[in-house]
C-alpha cells in the first residue's frame, strides 16, 4: 500500500448539510462532500427533485459525474435531453451546460463536479 491513510470521514446527506441554490421549484440540493468538509479534489451533492421539478442550468470548469439513486427523469444539454432511470450514471464534460429534470415520480441523484466548483459554495459555512 502506497502512502498512509491519515483520515477517514463518513458523512450523511441529511438536512444538516448546507443547501445549494441549484433547484427550481420544490426539492433540494445539498453539499455533502465539498471543500467546507475538507474535500479538495471531489465533490458530492445530494439532489432530490419531486415530479416536475428541475435544477438550474449548471456549468463547471471541470467534469461532473452523477448517479441516479432512485426515480427517473432526464438530463438536458441545450435542446437535447437524455432519459435517466434508477442506476444511470451521467458524465458531463468540462464547460458543458446541463440541468436535471424529474420524471413523474421524482428523481434522487448523488454526484457533482470534480474538482469542486468554487462558485457553488460562495457564502456557505
Amino acid at each position: 500500500m502506497k502512502g498512509k491513510l491519515d483520515r477517514v470521514a463518513v458523512f450523511d446527506s441529511g438536512d444538516r448539510c448546507p443547501e445549494l441554490p441549484l433547484v427550481e421549484g420544490a426539492g433540494f440540493a445539498r453539499a455533502v462532500v465539498w471543500p467546507g468538509v475538507g474535500a479538495n479534489i471531489r465533490s458530492m451533492h445530494r439532489i432530490k427533485l419531486p415530479a416536475g421539478a428541475q435544477t438550474v442550468e449548471q456549468k463547471h470548469p471541470g467534469e461532473a459525474v452523477y448517479f441516479v439513486l432512485a426515480g427517473a427523469g432526464g438530463v438536458r444539454e441545450g435542446r437535447a435531453e437524455q432519459p435517466l432511470i434508477e442506476g444511470s450514471m451521467v458524465h458531463i464534460e468540462p464547460g458543458t451546460r446541463y440541468r436535471f429534470k424529474a420524471g413523474a415520480k421524482g428523481i434522487d441523484l448523488i454526484g457533482g463536479p470534480c474538482p469542486p466548483d468554487p462558485s457553488l459554495y460562495v457564502g456557505l459555512k
